[in-house]
């Protein structure tokens, strides 16, 4: 890879995410500090030269929405303002994207905020994985690269050998993401008949429409906060015959209490990838995670050298796979 004038920084939410990714490409992380000082407010800092640098800021927007919003605004400004040369947010998980519509009176598109607000502190490249709605790249006026966790998750689970797999989607409106899935793995589909009534982050799991008796049943989302939908369909799994029953998300953000209840649910193992650092998933053991940060790694190189991104939405080289299960 020629590495030329690239230059890349880890935001506080991020830094053993951009470390991996540095490790992948044979570079060392930018020296930066982030502070919070004691009012709340976010202070950020480059720690060395970066005129006329191609600059990539490696920031997930996860567990403090907020707040990693805010700085990733404050990063693109301190950039710019240094005479950068390009800047481009690579942001693994992007919380706000599920914000993507107005589906009820008087409220807001909070990802189509989000994006505004991006581009005008002045970023001019996006790089996100597995967006909530492929719509929201279009929020952006600038480039957005938008990559898949599927590869990944499916050569490390079919390295499984599960037996007799089905996948589950939770509800219609991921069928086709969920097929996605079953058409990799050479497995059939089943698709959960889910209503949300409000914003209280509790789904009702109504019916099921497919056949799981004697399968094992491997859920598919892209991210569970409260783990709600995921234990009712478990348990509905187990009820229609399923003998055993695992899930596999894009972004682990569930919350404290959801990590507690997982442990007694039916459910018996979580994959998912490291594009959010989760503390709450510490002390067990029903998740595998699988690190993304090789397949960013891949797509700075590919950007950096004026080479197309595209062939890593379906098929990612080997060398991905083998580093994202070791790292």
């Amino acid at each position: 890879m020629n590495i030329g004038e690239i230059k890349i920084f880890a935001g506080s939410s991020s830094k053993a995410f951009a470390d991996k990714m540095c490790r992948y490409l044979g570079v060392e992380v930018g020296q930066s500090e982030t502070l919070t000082f004691s009012e709340g407010n976010t202070f950020v800092r480059i720690g060395e030269t970066v005129r006329d640098k191609d600059v990539y800021l490696v920031q997930t927007i996860g567990l403090k929405p907020n707040d990693e919003f805010v700085e990733i605004l404050f990063w693109v400004d301190a950039f710019k303002r240094a005479s950068a040369n390009t800047v481009t947010v690579i942001m693994p998980y992007f919380s706000y994207a599920k914000g993507d519509k107005k589906d009820e009176p008087r409220v807001s598109i909070r990802a189509r905020v989000c994006a505004e607000s991006i581009e005008l502190a002045g970023a001019d490249r996006v790089v996100a994985m597995d967006l909530h709605s492929h719509q929201i790249q279009g929020f952006f006026k600038k480039p957005v690269d938008h990559l898949f966790a599927l590869p990944v998750l499916c050569e490390t689970i079919a390295r499984m050998q599960l037996s007799d797999l089905v996948v589950v989607s939770p509800d219609a409106g991921f069928a086709k993401q969920a097929r996605k899935y079953a058409d990799y793995l050479g497995a059939p589909l089943a698709i959960g008949d889910k209503t949300r009534k409000d914003h209280s982050e509790r789904a009702e799991i109504l019916e099921l429409i497919g056949h799981v008796e004697g399968k094992t049943a491997l859920i598919i989302d892209d991210f569970s906060i409260s783990g709600g939908t995921l234990i009712e369909l478990s348990k509905l799994l187990v009820q229609r015959g399923a003998t055993k029953v695992m899930a596999c998300l894009s972004h682990l953000v569930l919350n404290e209490e959801a990590v507690r209840k997982i442990e007694d649910s039916p459910i018996e193992l979580i994959i998912s990838t490291d594009s959010v650092d989760n503390p709450h998933l510490v002390h067990s053991n029903k998740y595998k995670l699988v690190s993304v940060a090789p397949l960013f790694g891949e797509a700075i190189s590919r950007i950096h050298n004026r080479e197309s991104v595209s062939p890593l939405f379906e098929k990612v080289p080997d060398k991905i796979i083998a580093y994202s299960n070791e790292n």
